[in-house]
């Protein structure tokens, strides 16, 4: 069987993520209603006015701030952050060191410089780790959440934390409130302070369920829309040169301008709730949604009022809504911004909501200049044969049925290629170069196919196959030059252009190629991650040792073994990703039977191609 590899590192593509823990934090005791004006200070009677309508509309009826009785700061904000994170990890029975990323998004955090990451990360501790400081206001938590699970798929890191954490209450201090504008008050009377944190790994967890993240995608209509939420900058959409809060001089004259204050233009909130729903749509047409389908949508708004207005154009367009579907926490934990999307997500994961199979989407509209994050996953069973937790990246070996009976077809595979002449003579050092350049002529002709019948399979993939269908993209555009790697070398060592170009296949490069358009052409062809299996695993089984033998029996140099020497590399890649495929969920016993014939099938074809170069 070919060598295993890392499921991570080396570069190998896992394709997947999933979320294996989550945490939050809360500061001090829940604050009522009728407790918010002593906690932040005291109101005029028109303030109390807006109080009241504000806290009637947006339906909050308690929340968090990181203040004593007496209006004091308590905790820092990468305090909040960092004890999110410890509740994570700890969920997933892991520290601090074992993570390889730390990814954080806040609006504002504790200093203007260094970047909140770096302040969490100290203030966390654990080891050498990279670090994402994620910005902008409640829409960067889900950015934070794909730089991590992209880096994860990518195979360069094994584990990452996220986290979303605000404190907002500084801003809402009484002494920033010397007038009465109703869009500063409007945010005054629902934002509050708290922490959520997911931890991501590229296979489920062990003992219980995970979250596979199926995708993450973020928009902003910033070019369509003035500014709606902010602090900074005096009054209009546009902020002006010289006229924002770092041109005034000092700090004191930009809180006296009123410009140290967050304020939203909260007419414009009807239209923030209309372009979400278009973006939503846009996801619906592009299939990546299917509302009837999903079994639990998280959205994180400002303001039941907002939620309201999202129910009403959804039910208007003639779409089935069932609320119980919906989840959101804010009447009992508030607006929290970047965080709320994670504390929300931790309820339902602390509370069991999500089971096996279920779909979740999150969904985080930003006020800020109007952008939109969403995230899809899918609950997952419990991974039961994954190692437990360990900071040592070991080499995944092989297992289960599926891993056990291709192990078998490899096994087979090998012996067929030891009597295959041209293979018996490299291997006894007689093997000539017009051995290698018959070898190259003919992987030419039926490797120039390889990139077509990819793509054909990646057009055959449905939506729930996306990831596939993702993947096989990418490798159509890798495998699409290999052939004219194959010409190189061909030329390289005597051979002529215009000779392999006008060759034919031999009839067992014929048939190899027949199959393999015959199975990507059906639906759905799952069964080709077989074919990867064979074909892959050539290349990290057995080019490189091909291109070293022939290299030193025929005194070959390194432009005349390019094509073997580079699949030697580059295919470890592609294994390590089809080895996570195969090891994951998607692959049931139906699939598994399919895949495992087709890589016999592929076998015998490839075997046979290479048997016919000594009878053509």
């Amino acid at each position: 069987m070919p060598r295993a590899l890392p499921e991570v590192l080396n570069g190998g593509m896992t394709e997947t993520a999933f979320i294996t823990a989550a945490g939050s934090y809360l500061p001090g005791p829940p604050v009522a209603n009728d407790e918010i004006a002593g906690r932040l200070g005291g109101v005029d009677e028109r303030g109390d006015r807006l109080r009241r309508r504000i806290l009637a509309a947006n339906g909050i009826t308690s929340r968090h701030y990181a203040l004593d009785a007496q209006g004091r700061t308590t905790e820092l904000n990468e305090e909040l952050a960092a004890a999110a994170l410890r509740e994570a990890l700890a969920d997933r029975g892991l520290g601090a060191g074992e993570l390889d990323m730390l990814a954080t998004a806040t609006t504002q955090g504790d200093l203007l410089v260094p970047g909140f990451a770096s302040m969490v990360h100290g203030r966390l501790g654990g080891g050498p780790m990279q670090l994402l400081s994620a910005a902008g206001v409640c829409a960067s938590s889900l950015a934070a959440l794909d730089a991590a699970a992209a880096k994860v798929r990518l195979g360069d890191l094994r584990r990452a934390a996220v986290v979303g954490s605000e404190l907002s209450s500084r801003w809402l201090r009484h002494s920033r409130f010397n007038r009465g504008e109703a869009d500063a008050h409007f945010l005054r009377w629902m934002l509050s302070d708290g922490a959520g944190a997911v931890v991501v790994e590229p296979r489920p967890r062990p003992d219980r369920p995970s979250l596979r993240v199926d995708w993450v995608r973020g928009v902003s209509l910033a070019h369509e829309h003035q500014v709606c939420m902010r602090a900074g900058m005096g009054d209009g959409g546009e902020p002006v040169a010289g006229q924002t809060w770092q041109d005034l001089g000092t700090a004191s004259a930009a809180e006296n301008a009123g410009m140290m204050r967050l304020r939203q233009d909260t007419a414009a909130l009807g239209a923030l709730a209309e372009a979400g729903l278009r973006e939503f749509k846009e996801l619906t047409r592009l299939g990546l949604v299917d509302l009837d389908r999903l079994d639990h949508v998280l959205c994180h708004y400002s303001t039941n009022a907002f939620r309201d207005i999202i129910f009403d154009q959804i039910a208007s367009s003639g779409s089935a809504l069932n609320t119980d579907k919906w989840f959101s926490n804010l009447e009992s934990r508030g607006n929290t911004g970047a965080a709320s999307i994670f504390i929300a997500l931790e309820e339902c994961w602390r509370t069991g909501r999500f089971e096996p199979g279920q779909t979740i989407l999150l969904a985080v509209p930003e006020s800020g200049r109007f952008s939109f994050a969403f995230a899809h996953l899918t609950c997952v069973d419990a991974d039961r044969e994954a190692p437990a937790p360990a900071p040592v990246r070991e080499a995944a070996p092989a297992r289960g049925t599926v891993f056990a009976r291709l192990e078998a077809v490899w096994e087979d595979f090998e012996r067929r290629l030891d009597e295959v002449p041209v293979m018996r003579r490299l291997a006894d050092g007689s093997a000539t170069i017009e051995d290698y350049r018959r070898l190259l002529f003919n992987l030419r002709q039926q490797v120039a196919d390889g990139a077509r019948w990819i793509s054909r399979a990646a057009s055959n993939f449905s939506v729930e196959n996306f990831d596939l269908r993702s993947a096989a993209i990418g490798h159509a555009a890798e495998e699409h030059r290999d052939f004219m790697m194959i010409e190189r070398d061909f030329v390289a060592c005597g051979g002529s252009l215009d000779e392999i170009r006008s060759g034919e296949k031999n009839i067992g490069s014929e048939a190899l190629s027949a199959y393999m358009f015959h199975t990507a052409s059906a639906p759905d062809p799952v069964g080709l991650l077989g074919a990867m299996f064979i074909i892959e695993g050539l290349g990290t089984g057995k080019a490189a040792e091909w291109a070293r033998r022939f290299k030193d029996l025929l005194g070959l140099g390194d432009d005349q073994v390019a094509f073997l020497a580079y699949h030697g590399e580059a295919d470890d890649d592609h294994f390590a990703k089809l080895q996570a495929i195969l090891a994951s969920d998607r692959v049931d016993e139906a699939a598994a039977d399919a895949i495992v014939k087709t890589a016999k099938v592929v076998a015998r074809l490839y075997a046979l191609q290479l048997e016919e170069l000594d009878h053509v």
